[in-house]
């Protein structure tokens, strides 16, 4: 924050007269003379005081305690503009320090730098008054007061500066102030959107930047989208997602377009226009993982809606997704996992997982990476539930074994749902056969012992699918699974007590299971 947008500010008018060029043993007298009754020699001490502080926080925080900041507050009111303006450049600088930031909340001086941002005040002033409320604006309580004074309107219209410096300070306080709901809705009400999309073709990248970042805070609520997509926002977005010399705001570009996508018309005319495809071939030749997995994120996000997942099955988002589980990256391993698992509730997308994908996906099932291991496993019980041809396509992938061994992985959703795909293939006499001759009913002894109702729901139901073969109620017997089942007869959870009841009459069919049950009552 604070860094120069332009290389060099203007040198300052002739009316500011050589400064004093002051050390620390001087700082002290050159603070007394904040309360001189001549404006020249305010504006020549304003001066000084903007060098010492510019050379580092140890200066500053000398100044904080000579009471510099109580006298300087008074002169940023002052009718005379050269002091006025010299007063705000000081004010601009120290609020980079922590302590003086404290100071400046406690004074209560927002009120007295928004009155700055009028337009008819000098561009230095815009600069610093913007400076200052942007340090400001990073704690919440400030953002209230600034929300609150009426501070939002001068901002936006000061993203129309000619200034870069005030443009950049302008946008990051509303992105900073945006972060709260309340702000969000006032800056639409104050067409906060021209002015952004103004922003990204400004020729400096941290103002592009910032522009973004606002406008993916922004584009959260759906009434902002709205606005976003009658000004054109979405071409512009694709634009810079085309624009290879603007690779260091694709990032962004994207987080603010998978908001957009979350709306069924707007998919429906980014993909009547084209721009889906181009989206999807973007995501398939990029190589920065942060690009992918925000990309899958927003595929995750947008397929919660079934005309959304019935759009992106017609571009072949299955293939993108698919592409993304061989990358060599957890992050993206992982959001690629969690869009498959939302795009199977598209029938078609399942089938289409089913050809290809499964056989990744499996191979995911060893990842090192917990994680890993959760997204693709829930990915599976997607795809295999009510699939028989998917389910098969499992076990020839060989997944029978490393989903077997996830029973006793560390997190309780890869547990659920490895019981779950097991529980799925079950269905198919030969799978259920391979599977026990792995030790299943011993594997799901520890996971009836969970204290997680969905692990011990789904454990149980796994044991209704394979206590059908003598050899395996046995096995559960002799695992020790029997207690824990018996106990969680009692659970507050139906479900749970649902599939134990079931898995528990399965048992009972072989007496000297039923006599053991009977004992552990």
């Amino acid at each position: 924050m604070g860094k120069k947008v332009k290389k060099e500010v203007e040198p300052p008018p002739k009316d500011v007269f050589d400064p004093l060029l002051i050390e620390s043993k001087t700082a002290a007298t050159v603070v007394l003379m904040l309360s001189s009754p001549e404006e020249e020699v305010l504006a020549k001490a304003c001066d000084a005081l903007y060098k010492f502080a510019s050379k580092g926080d140890e200066n500053k925080v000398t100044l904080l305690g000579l009471g510099a900041v109580e006298r300087l507050y008074k002169l940023i009111s002052h009718e005379d503009p050269i002091v006025r303006r010299n007063a705000i450049m000081v004010f601009g600088i120290m609020a980079f320090n922590h302590d003086v930031k404290k100071l400046l909340r406690e004074l209560d001086v927002t009120n007295s730098l928004i009155s700055q941002l009028a337009p008819e005040e000098d561009v230095v002033i815009h600069e610093f008054a913007t400076l200052c409320l942007a340090h400001m604006a990073v704690e919440y309580t400030t953002k209230v007061q600034i929300f609150e004074q009426g501070g939002l309107e001068p901002l936006i219209r000061l993203l129309g500066s000619p200034d870069p410096d005030v443009k950049k300070n302008s946008v990051e306080c509303i992105y900073l102030l945006v972060q709260d709901f309340q702000s969000r809705a006032a800056v639409r009400a104050l067409n906060v959107i021209p002015p952004l999309l103004e922003l990204l073709k400004s020729e400096y990248p941290v103002i592009q930047l910032l522009a973004l970042k606002t406008l993916e805070v922004i584009s959260k609520d759906r009434e902002t989208r709205i606005i976003l997509q009658e000004n054109k926002g979405l071409d512009c977005l694709l634009n810079i997602l085309e624009t290879n010399e603007f690779s260091d705001l694709h990032v962004e570009a994207l987080a603010v377009l998978g908001n957009c996508l979350e709306d069924v018309h707007t998919l429906q005319l980014i993909q009547r226009t084209g721009g889906l495809k181009k989206l999807l071939s973007f995501v398939g030749v990029s190589t920065v993982p942060d690009i992918q997995k925000n990309a899958a994120k927003a595929i995750t996000k947008t397929a919660y809606d079934s005309e959304n997942r019935k759009i992106l099955n017609e571009e072949e988002v299955e293939k993108c997704l698919i592409n993304l589980l061989e990358i060599d990256n957890d992050g993206v391993k992982v959001a690629a996992s969690q869009a498959i698992s939302a795009m199977c509730e598209n029938l078609a997308s399942k089938r289409a997982f089913g050809l290809q994908g499964i056989p990744q996906l499996v191979q995911l099932l060893s990842s090192d990476n917990e994680e890993v291991k959760e997204a693709a496993v829930t990915a599976l019980a997607n795809l295999t539930a009510a699939s028989p041809t998917n389910a098969s396509a499992v076990a020839e992938a060989e997944g029978i074994e490393p989903l077997v061994n996830i029973l006793n992985a560390q997190r309780d959703g890869a547990i659920a749902n490895a019981a779950t795909v097991l529980t799925n293939l079950a269905m198919q006499e030969p799978f259920r056969v391979n599977i026990q001759s792995r030790g299943i009913m011993s594997a799901l002894a520890e996971p009836l012992r969970s204290t997680n109702s969905q692990v011990q729901s789904k454990a149980a139901f796994a044991v209704a699918a394979f206590g059908c073969d003598a050899d395996a109620r046995t096995e559960l017997r002799n695992a020790g699974g029997l207690g824990p089942l018996v106990e969680l007869l009692h659970s507050k959870n139906e479900e749970v007590r649902r599939n134990v009841c079931w898995a528990v009459m399965v048992c009972a069919s072989d007496e000297l299971t039923a006599v053991e049950l009977c004992r552990l009552g």
